[in-house]
């Protein structure tokens, strides 16, 4: 069984780690993204400047295989102790359990910043993603019909919930 580790993104990290969410956004409904982001862009994502907000590259044998970060999920001060989790993983190694194993640990990460709830935002032709949360208890709590559209149609978001 592979042994991953989870280190906090640097600068260093984030040329891979714009590698790896431009693919998603070239390629896939994942990202609602249409246009690929600058190293800017994807440094204003990943990097907060709230210390409560935390990324991850997830390595394995030093090799980056994905991210994982928990973000705000909304700037008005009653929602602190809520956050949006993602997980972007290398397209080659999607389904080899690795976002199980970020997933638990970006929940770790959550309870030791404080938060009570995290929530994914999901595209839901994604049916890896919905699958993965579910697995891990997170149950859908809202669905948002067309409000995306890439690749010359309409795309429906779902949200999923876990209260930690």
């Amino acid at each position: 069984m592979p042994c991953y580790s989870f280190e906090e993104i640097t600068e260093q990290d984030l040329t891979e780690v714009r590698e790896i969410y431009n693919y998603y956004v070239s390629n896939t409904t994942i990202s609602f993204h249409t246009e690929e982001l600058t190293l800017e862009e994807i440094k204003a994502s990943v990097i907060n400047k709230n210390p409560r907000f935390k990324s991850f590259v997830i390595k394995e044998e030093n090799e980056i295989k994905g991210y994982v970060l928990i973000t705000q999920y909304k700037s008005k001060q009653a929602y602190d102790f809520s956050g949006e989790v993602t997980i972007y993983l290398k397209p080659d190694i999607v389904g080899k359990g690795i976002g199980g194993t970020a997933l638990q640990f970006i929940e770790n990460v959550a309870r030791e910043q404080g938060f009570y709830t995290l929530i994914a935002t999901v595209c839901m032709e994604n049916t890896r993603s919905k699958s993965l949360f579910e697995k891990h208890g997170y149950e859908q709590c809202a669905m948002f019909k067309g409000v995306g559209y890439k690749f010359d149609r309409r795309l429906d978001i779902g949200s999923f919930q876990k209260v930690l």
